[in-house]
């Protein structure tokens, strides 16, 4: 039976996520210390624990099918690479950066400075399209460093918090694109190992709508439950049961995440009573 081989970052801020999405998928990982291959023991799954600058190249050549990377890593290494899903975890943005005291107003203020990086690739784009040329330093790690040491007039690199760029007497001047974590693909998936993507896609599309949703309950009476029902933009409709007490009914339904506050506040103003609230851990359309 084939099996789907699905790379995700050895070590780093990926690497736990990507595992945490998977087992929320009901795949069990027995992960071994120091092993680099594993298999699932309930899903014809195998995981590659990779360096994230290799991953691309190992999807292009089919030794991996499937991989959990930070689109940023696509932009600079996999523009090539197929996007499956965006997973919605490990958000962060490729920013360029100066010293704090600097008189930096426009990128046009980079007009033959040094920039260091480890997104060459995506930097010389963002240069291009701003017209300016700039020299472009490589540096694989501690890039926030570059100006302190002399290394650099400003830095091309990840940001997440901020606070590392804080800690290096460094501001963020402008964004060059925003990322997140996505699971990508190999070009050259056979016929069988599509059958078994989908299968992983539609666990991973139950996964991230349980996360984006809340269950919700609530008392209402019944002279105002056309007026509540107005307001709740349940999945098609919301589930009405009477209650022991005469003139009262239950009414469940579901939330979007992002729309919550708004709507409870709604639902408080029209009359419902005893609001409950529970998390979903998977769900299904």
């Amino acid at each position: 039976m084939e099996k789907l081989k699905i790379a995700i970052q050895k070590s780093g801020r990926l690497h736990d996520e990507s595992l945490k999405i998977l087992k929320d998928c009901g795949i069990s990982i027995n992960n071994g210390r120091d092993q680099l291959k594993v298999d699932a023991s309930n899903f014809p799954l195998e995981i590659f624990y990779l360096r994230n600058g290799d991953i691309p190249q190992y999807l292009r050549d089919g030794i991996a099918d499937l991989a959990i990377v930070g689109e940023n890593l696509l932009h600079e290494k996999g523009e090539d690479l197929l996007i499956q899903k965006r997973l919605g975890f490990s958000k962060c943005k490729v920013s360029l950066a100066v010293p704090k005291q600097s008189d930096f107003k426009s990128v046009k203020d980079l007009e033959g400075k040094q920039i260091a990086t480890s997104y060459p690739k995506t930097l010389q784009k963002f240069l291009d399209k701003h017209e300016v040329k700039a020299n472009i330093h490589i540096i694989n790690g501690s890039v926030e460093i570059a100006p302190n040491i002399g290394l650099a007039d400003a830095i091309c690199d990840i940001v997440s918090s901020g606070s590392t760029l804080f800690k290096n007497n460094l501001k963020e001047s402008d964004v060059i694109l925003k990322s997140e974590a996505v699971l990508t693909s190999s070009p050259s998936l056979n016929a069988e190992k599509q059958i078994l993507l989908d299968k992983l896609l539609f666990r991973i599309d139950s996964v991230l709508r349980a996360e984006n949703t809340k269950y919700v309950l609530l008392n209402v009476p019944n002279d105002k439950l056309d007026d509540i029902i107005k307001i709740l933009p349940g999945m098609k409709s919301p589930t009405v049961m009477p209650l022991a007490e005469t003139n009262w009914s239950s009414v469940h339904t579901v939330i979007q995440q992002e729309k919550f506050w708004d709507i409870i506040d709604e639902l408080k103003s029209a009359g419902a009573e005893s609001i409950l609230v529970s998390p979903i851990e998977k769900m299904i359309l």
